[in-house]
Order: C-alpha cells, then sequence, then structure tokens
C-alpha cells in the first residue's frame, strides 16, 4: 500500500532553479488529488527562497527625485495666470480697435505723359533714362525750321495789313474831301437853277438854258449821295473809327495774333521738364523720329508730391474721418515709417465705376464686402528714403475711438441702472 501510493522521486537537477520548480508542480499535483484513499490531507511545503543571482538596482535608481510635485506647482500656476490672461484679454478688447490698418494701400505720385502739341522732327534727346530733372529742365527738342518761317510769313503779314489800313485811311479822308466839294458843287448848280427859273418864269430865258441848269443840279445832289455811301463802306472798313489807332482794328489784331501762334508753336519745339521728378521710358524717343502732335515721347514721375492711395473695406471705415493722423509702413524699407494726414475719402466705392456694375436686383446677386479709395498725405522729409509710386505700404489710422464693451454688457448694464432708477 505504501508503495502503491508513494510519490515519485523529483527529477535531480543540477540546476537548483529548475530543481525547486519541478519541485513547487509536483506539490501542486499532490495537493490536486485530495479524495484519493490512503493519502493523507495535503499540507502546503514551504516554499524554497530562489538565490540571489539577480544583479543589485543602480543607487541612481532609489535617489531620482517624485515627478508629481513639478507637474502640481505647474497646474498652479497655469490655474493662476488663466483670470489674468483673461482680465488681460478683456481690457485689451476694450481699449483696443481705435486703429484702423490695411496692407491694401500703395504709394502714389503724379506722373505725366511728355508730349508737344507741334508735329516735327526729333532734332536732340537732352535726358538719359531714370534722369532726376528740376522743372524748366530741357528735355528735348524738334527741328523749328518750318516754325521759323511761319513767323516770318506772319510778320509780313503784320506789315501787309497796317499798309491796307493806312491806304483806308488815307481814302476816308479823301472821300470827305469829294463830298465836301459836291456839297460846294451843289450849292452852286441850285443858284443856278434858281436864277434860270426865274428867267424862264419872265419868259427871258430859254427852255434849254433852263433844263441844263436843272439837269446840274440833280447830277450834282447824286454824286453827294454816292460819295456818302462810298464814306460809309470806308469807315466800316476802317471799324466804323477811322480815326482810331491801327493797333485797335480787327484785322490787324488777327494778324498779330497769327503771329503769336506761329511763336507760341516755336517755343513748343523745345519741350521742358513741367515739374520735378524722374524721366523714364526715354529710349522710347530717338534722334531723327517723326514725333506727331499730342504723341507722349516718354514719361516724368514726380518725386517731390507722393500720396498713399489705400483701399480698405467698408467695414473698416466707421470711423475713418479726414483729418485724421496716419502712419505709414513701406515695405521696401522695413523699420523705418512716414507719418501722414487722411486727405479724402472716396464717395463710391470702385465697383460704381466699373463699365458693368454689379445687377443686385438679380437673383444671381451675392453679398461682397467692397472698398472705398482713400488719400492720405504723407509727409516726405529729406532725411528719408525715396518714395517710389507703386510702392506696397501698410497704412495705420488712428481714429481715435475705442472698441468699448460689447453691446449686450452695455444693454445689460443699461437695464440694471433702469431697473434701479426705477
Amino acid at each position: 500500500m505504501d508503495d502503491a501510493v508513494r510519490r515519485p522521486e523529483p527529477i535531480r537537477n543540477d540546476d537548483p532553479e529548475a530543481s525547486l520548480a519541478s519541485n513547487v508542480t509536483e506539490l501542486r499535483r499532490a495537493e490536486t488529488k485530495p479524495g484519493e484513499p490512503g493519502l493523507p490531507p495535503a499540507t502546503p511545503l514551504p516554499t524554497a527562497k530562489a538565490p540571489e543571482t539577480a544583479a543589485p538596482a543602480p543607487a541612481a535608481t532609489a535617489s531620482a527625485p517624485p515627478a508629481r510635485k513639478p507637474r502640481s506647482l505647474k497646474r498652479k500656476l497655469l490655474f493662476a495666470a488663466l483670470p489674468v490672461a483673461l482680465v488681460a484679454g478683456g481690457y485689451w478688447y476694450v481699449v483696443g480697435g481705435q486703429i484702423m490698418s490695411t496692407d491694401n494701400a500703395y504709394v502714389q505720385a503724379d506722373i505725366v505723359g511728355i508730349s508737344t502739341d507741334v508735329a516735327g522732327i526729333v532734332s536732340e534727346v537732352d535726358v538719359r533714362d531714370n534722369q532726376p530733372v528740376k522743372a524748366g529742365d530741357l528735355l528735348f527738342k524738334l527741328d523749328d525750321a518750318q516754325f521759323r518761317y511761319a513767323i516770318e510769313r506772319a510778320d509780313a503779314q503784320i506789315g501787309s495789313v497796317r499798309n491796307d489800313l493806312e491806304a483806308q485811311k488815307a481814302n476816308y479822308k479823301a472821300m470827305q474831301s469829294q463830298i465836301a466839294q459836291a456839297r460846294t458843287d451843289i450849292e452852286f448848280y441850285t443858284t443856278a437853277f434858281k436864277r434860270q427859273q426865274d428867267l424862264a418864269n419872265k419868259s427871258v430865258a430859254s427852255q434849254a438854258t433852263y433844263d441844263s441848269a436843272k439837269h446840274d443840279l440833280d447830277g450834282a445832289v447824286q454824286k453827294l449821295s454816292q460819295l456818302q455811301s462810298q464814306l460809309i463802306g470806308i469807315a466800316a472798313a476802317l471799324n466804323g473809327n477811322p480815326d482810331a489807332p491801327i493797333e485797335d482794328h480787327p484785322r490787324y489784331k488777327d494778324a498779330v495774333a497769327a503771329r503769336s501762334e506761329a511763336a507760341r508753336q516755336l517755343d513748343h519745339t523745345v519741350v521742358k521738364a513741367p515739374m520735378d521728378g524722374i524721366v523714364t521710358n526715354v529710349p522710347s524717343l530717338q534722334k531723327g523720329q517723326y514725333l506727331a502732335d499730342a504723341t507722349v515721347a516718354f514719361s516724368l514721375v514726380s518725386s517731390d508730391h507722393v500720396w498713399i492711395q489705400a483701399n480698405p473695406k467698408e467695414t473698416e471705415l466707421t470711423w475713418v474721418r479726414p483729418g485724421q493722423k496716419a502712419t505709414v509702413y513701406v515695405d521696401t524699407y522695413p523699420g523705418a515709417e512716414w507719418t501722414g494726414t487722411v486727405d479724402s475719402i472716396s464717395p463710391a466705392s470702385a465697383a460704381s465705376f466699373s463699365l458693368l456694375p454689379a445687377q443686385n436686383t438679380s437673383g444671381n446677386w451675392v453679398k461682397v464686402v467692397q472698398r472705398i479709395a482713400m488719400r492720405v498725405k504723407i509727409d516726405t522729409p529729406a532725411g528719408k528714403p525715396q518714395l517710389r509710386a507703386g510702392m506696397s505700404v501698410v497704412l495705420d489710422v488712428d481714429t481715435g475711438r475705442a472698441r468699448g464693451l460689447p453691446s449686450f454688457v452695455t444693454d445689460l448694464i443699461g437695464k440694471k441702472t433702469e431697473t434701479h432708477n426705477g
């Protein structure tokens, strides 16, 4: 019986850990069969302690600081900074918003297309491309031969008109003398006619002598009428005032004006700069080229009269008014700034001047925020860099009006005030 229930001997193993694990496994198997006959109750065996073969943990692990303390301090700081940030953000929102800023702004300047109102061949070009010029500087010249000839013809015409008017004055005086002689003749023929009439009534003179005297008188009267008509014509040719100076006569004035026009055209063959600036696109004009009248030869960009053309959104112009101070930052010159003043605001948006304006009454209407043109005058002191037309800028306008409390807060305060007063 003892042999039948004898536990099997554990398998020997030179490895202590493997032998210990095998013994524990056999004990557990024995404990799982408590109902077998002749088997005593299973008793747990003491667990053998495994030999300490692992290397000791490094000392640095035991001395590491706890990780919870810094996280807890950081969390406290964040919770403490949250209300401060909210208060600061609210204060910035309430007191801010008085600066209207836009980057849809550019430098603009006066640009003049240099041309002349006379046609001719270019005789010389006195500037080069991108050359600074002053007002009155010579730009180019046209061949002036034909214009000098026109002045000579105008001078000759003035002389001819003067001589003609002098002759008219002489004719007027001669006609006056003839009229005076005609009146004297009439008086003589009137006396002779009356004498013959008296003799004819007394039947002393013949009828032929009477008729001859009457004929002479009628001829003298008719001649006086003709001379008076000629005198009126000469007076009209002398502008109704034969005694007036020749310089006041319309024909003489016309001749002088023609001479002045020829002189003006001669002067316009020499083209000068109308303002200070920089010439550009000069190579498009060459010596010997025929330049038609009113044709642009090249352009002149003003260097001392520049301004800012801004196009802010319509929603940004709520508190912008002419006369407000502005600050200009030019992309080309980082760190530099210019001061200016809002000069004017366009009365209409750019879309209002388009060839095909928006049809807002159609079914395809889509609301688009419009942009309103605004002009800003800027100061250009001598020490500042040169501004060129077309440069991109950032414009800040100080409207002087803060954003203030939100509308729902002001409405709430107003209601509470009304309730308290009531």
